[in-house]
């Protein structure tokens, strides 16, 4: 625990939004930056109980945001309650995040909002991530109406979204149309469900071989290409969710060529898993989108350094240790990550040269931003240190989230966040840089 007053020596510091990467000594107090650098200001400004702090092996940097991921609440508070699940956003470096209007009942009306901006108007938000809540593109289960979109946006919604694949045509051309004035985005997980079928994994010699029923590619591309051609007349903003294969890297970077109002993301399990990886039929590794193979997730990856894919989404989804232990093919699909996702990252992307120490936070926090049509000063709220070395143990007692559902448990791991601070005041950080 460290004290009121410290001084962190020669830290790792971060700055995505202009490249930045050098040490610096960081004044803390009391849960907060007081400078960014201490050659400006006097040291004798400094209380006479500051500690200082070796801060070589740590790394400072503006929090963490994820796009979307799922509460269990309202409605499924036995996977995941709103506390439980800001408490693992928390632990892992996260200090804003989305929310799914996936609940009991769908987000789809302006009461249901207010109910849970009322929850958390009583909590303690200064030791919780800030919310941001997607709505739901269509009223209820079935999804045959558009929900009253305009009362929504105002009421509050980040954006819009859909709880299924949306292949109603007529339905989606109209929504891009009363969308296209209101400037918030619509985020679209694109699925032909036609195509997928009943399929579990990417269609291969791999699924082949596994017995398990196959999702091709096309599921997945056919959808981007009838999406884009409806964004290149409407020029309504549009987020592709959950981007998972090759070609669809390719199409998207097609759109954004054509200056499409498009961006899109990837779950951080797509970065780390390939099909490769189901021979133990862990039902921990039933997502959907299927992982891909190999060639999937290196472009994935190269999409993301070059900028065709803009952010790295957690997609966290917690479920009950019945709900999830079942063959592989009935499992529900979706994992836990928001303590997982940075050490696992870190790990599997940083340390073996694929991406560089920047470009994951950018995908973690600044681009994030950017999709949901905000400022690039929004991550700057509050900064997290990170221990890159440390080790710990995935396991029941050291996780705040409710669900158990990853293939990590029981695994050791290396990184983790070790505190977040408030940011500097405005006037100290005047003339002040990393």
């Amino acid at each position: 625990m460290l004290s009121e007053s410290q001084v962190l020596q020669q830290i790792r510091c971060l700055d995505p939004k202009t490249d930045r990467d050098q040490r610096c000594d960081i004044w803390v107090r009391d849960g907060q930056i007081q400078s960014l650098d201490l050659t400006a200001i006097a040291l004798d400004q400094l209380p006479s109980n500051t500690v200082w702090i070796n801060g070589s092996n740590l790394i400072l940097a503006p929090g963490l945001v994820d796009l979307y991921s799922y509460s269990g609440e309202p409605g499924l508070e036995d996977r995941e309650t709103l506390v439980s699940l800001m408490s693992a956003a928390w632990a892992g470096g996260f200090t804003q995040i989305g929310i799914l209007p996936h609940t009991q009942p769908v987000l789809d009306q302006p009461a249901i909002l207010a109910l849970l901006q009322d929850k958390l108007a009583q909590l303690n938000q200064m030791t919780l991530p800030k919310i941001r809540f997607w709505g739901s593109l269509t009223l209820g289960e079935k999804g045959e109406q558009l929900s009253e979109l305009g009362e929504l946006a105002q009421a509050g919604v980040q954006g819009f979204m859909t709880h299924k694949p949306l292949e109603n045509l007529a339905l989606l051309r109209r929504a891009l149309e009363y969308l296209q004035p209101l400037g918030k985005p619509l985020a679209l997980v694109p699925i032909n469900s036609s195509l997928q079928g009943n399929g579990v994994m990417r269609e291969g010699p791999a699924a082949i071989r596994l017995g398990l029923p196959s999702e091709p590619e096309m599921a997945e591309t056919t959808a981007i290409a009838t999406i884009l051609e409806m964004v290149g007349e409407y020029r309504t903003p549009v987020h592709f969710m959950r981007l998972s294969t090759a070609r669809g890297v390719d199409l998207v970077a097609q759109g954004k060529a054509q200056q499409l109002p498009i961006t899109a993301s990837v779950n951080w399990m797509h970065l780390l898993w390939n099909t490769d990886q189901l021979e133990s039929y862990d039902p921990n590794l039933r997502l959907a989108p299927p992982l891909g193979n190999e060639t999937d997730r290196l472009a994935l990856i190269q999409g993301l350094k070059s900028g065709i894919i803009d952010a790295i989404a957690v997609d966290h989804r917690a479920y009950t240790y019945e709900e999830k232990t079942l063959a592989f093919a009935e499992a529900p699909p979706g994992v836990i990550g928001l303590e997982l996702a940075l050490p696992c990252l870190w790990q599997g992307l940083v340390t073996t040269g694929m991406l560089t120490t920047l470009e994951l936070w950018q995908a973690l926090s600044l681009h994030s931003c950017h999709c949901w049509g905000l400022n690039s000063d929004e991550p700057t709220a509050r900064y997290v240190l990170f221990d890159p070395q440390a080790v710990w143990t995935v396991d029941g007692t050291n996780l705040k989230t409710l669900g158990r559902n990853t293939p990590y448990l029981g695994q050791t791991l290396q990184g983790k966040v070790q505190n977040i601070f408030l940011a500097p005041q405005p006037e100290r950080v005047i003339n002040q840089q990393f």
